[in-house]
């Protein structure tokens, strides 16, 4: 990975974050403050940062789902999107949008699922299983 992002995001309650992004997710933690948090997103840098309120995220129509439209997430290789899957599964995690196939026999066929951390802010994990296909237009 040549340049990893940095993403940094609302969170309502820091101590609840970091359990959601370590316990559930896998993440390890960085450089902490009273009011932030640096996790370690699959290589990746997001950083939770505490503010007073959070605000509703309107959705979008995709493919006969609601798309919230402020999201995040990563784009993993098949094998590790399944045991990801597998994980929150055995943890029983909800769902916002359970494990699908989208696009399924078009370009940019695609696995995905969303799920929601605990201040509301929506995570989108996909996969393809040819990768080839992240940018493909046909």
């Amino acid at each position: 990975m040549d340049s990893p992002f940095h993403l940094a995001f609302p969170v309502s309650d820091i101590e609840v974050t970091r359990s959601f992004y370590t316990e559930i997710i896998g993440c390890s933690v960085g450089r902490e403050a009273a009011r932030w948090i640096d996790f370690n997103f699959f290589g990746h840098q997001i950083s939770a940062h505490l503010v007073e309120t959070t605000e509703d995220i309107p959705t979008n129509p995709v493919d006969g789902e609601s798309i919230p439209v402020r999201h995040f997430g990563l784009v993993l290789e098949w094998n590790a999107w399944h045991q990801l899957v597998e994980r929150l599964n055995k943890k029983e995690v909800n769902y916002l949008i359970k494990p699908t196939t989208r696009f399924e026999g078009e370009v940019g066929e695609q696995a995905t699922f969303f799920i929601s951390d605990p201040s509301g802010n929506a995570l989108e994990f996909k996969s393809f299983k040819d990768r080839e296909q992240l940018f493909a237009t046909t």
